[in-house]
C-alpha cells in the first residue's frame, strides 16, 4: 500500500515548530548572556538606540559608506560574482547544483528551506534588538528600541527596493525559465541585511568573545545557506545570490553605522614610517 501523503497543514506546523525551536534557542542564549551582564546600558552609560539620529553629518555618512563598501561582506561576494562570469561557470554551477542538490536533496526542499532561512534571519535580527541594553527606565527603553529598530527597518526596506529595481531593469531569466527576475536574489539580500544587522547588534551585548564569534559565524552561515538554497532550487545563478549578499551587507552596515552609530570603527588605516620604509595597513574589526 502506498504511503499516504501528510496533510500540508501538518507539514507546515512541523516546519514552523522546528523554526520556533531554533529561534527560542537563540533567544535563550542571548537572554542569559544579557542577564549575566546585569546592566541596562552600554559601557559609556548610553543604551542601544538612544543615540540614533535621522540627520547624521556628511562626514559620518561618507565614513559609514566607505567602511560598508570595503568590508569583506561586501567585497568578497562581488569578487565571487565576477569570478563566476569566467567560462560560463555561473550557468555550469547552477545546472550542476540544481540537478545534484548536494545539500538540500531536492529542488523543492531547497526552495522551501530558503523561505525558512529568510524568516529565521529576520527573527534573529529582532531577537538581538530586544537583547541589547537600552536603559533601565521602561519609557526610555521603548523609545530607544523604536529608534534603533527604525534604522534596521530602513536598511531592509532600502535593500528590497534596490533589489526590486535591479530585477526589473536587468531582466535576467531564471535558470528554471519561470520569469526574468533572477538578478539579484531577493532572498539572499534579505537574509544578508538581517544577519549583518544582527551581527552589528552583538557588539552591544555583553558576552564572552568566543560566544560572540560563534554567533557571528552562525549568522554568516545563515546567509550562505540562504544563497545556496536558491541555487539548488534552480531559482538563481550563483552570481545572483552573491550580488544579493553584497547588497544586503552594504545597506545593513551603512545604515547601521551612519544612523545608529558604533562605539568604535569597523575598519581603519594604519601608517608607520621609518628612514627607509613606509608601511600602510588596513584593518577590519570582526
Amino acid at each position: 500500500m502506498a504511503a499516504m501523503e501528510k496533510n500540508p497543514s501538518t507539514k507546515s506546523v512541523a516546519r514552523y515548530g522546528v523554526r520556533i525551536k531554533g529561534l527560542l534557542g537563540l533567544a535563550f542564549v542571548l537572554a542569559n548572556l544579557s542577564w549575566l551582564s546585569g546592566c541596562g546600558t552600554l559601557a559609556n552609560g548610553r543604551g542601544w538606540g538612544q543615540d540614533a539620529t535621522p540627520f547624521p553629518s556628511l562626514s559620518r555618512l561618507g565614513t559609514a559608506a566607505l567602511n560598508a563598501a570595503i568590508e569583506p561582506g561586501t567585497l568578497l561576494p562581488l569578487a565571487g560574482a565576477i569570478f563566476f562570469q569566467v567560462d560560463k561557470f555561473d550557468k555550469r554551477v547552477s545546472t550542476w547544483a540544481s540537478k545534484r542538490t548536494p545539500i538540500f536533496g531536492s529542488q523543492r526542499t531547497a526552495f522551501t528551506t530558503s523561505d525558512y532561512i529568510e524568516g529565521i534571519s529576520e527573527a534573529a535580527y529582532g531577537i538581538t534588538v530586544v537583547a541589547t541594553p537600552s536603559g533601565d527606565n521602561p519609557g526610555e527603553w521603548a523609545w530607544a528600541k523604536a529608534k534603533g529598530l527604525s534604522v534596521g527597518v530602513a536598511a531592509i526596506a532600502l535593500t528590497e527596493a534596490t533589489v526590486d529595481f535591479m530585477e526589473k531593469e536587468t531582466d535576467r531569466v531564471r535558470p528554471n525559465n519561470k520569469d526574468d527576475l533572477s538578478f539579484p536574489s531577493a532572498h539572499a539580500a534579505r537574509a544578508s541585511v538581517c544577519t549583518t544587522l544582527a551581527s552589528r547588534n552583538l557588539r552591544y551585548i555583553s558576552m564572552p568573545d568566543g560566544a560572540r564569534t560563534c554567533l557571528r559565524v552562525g549568522f554568516t552561515s545563515l546567509t550562505l545557506a540562504s544563497a545556496w538554497s536558491r541555487v539548488e532550487a534552480k531559482m538563481h545563478y550563483p552570481s545572483d545570490v552573491l550580488v544579493g549578499m553584497a547588497l544586503g551587507h552594504f545597506f545593513g552596515a551603512f545604515l547601521n553605522d551612519a544612523f545608529l552609530g558604533a562605539e568604535e570603527p569597523k575598519f581603519w588605516f594604519g601608517v608607520q614610517s621609518s628612514n627607509k620604509d613606509l608601511v600602510v595597513s588596513l584593518n577590519w574589526l570582526f
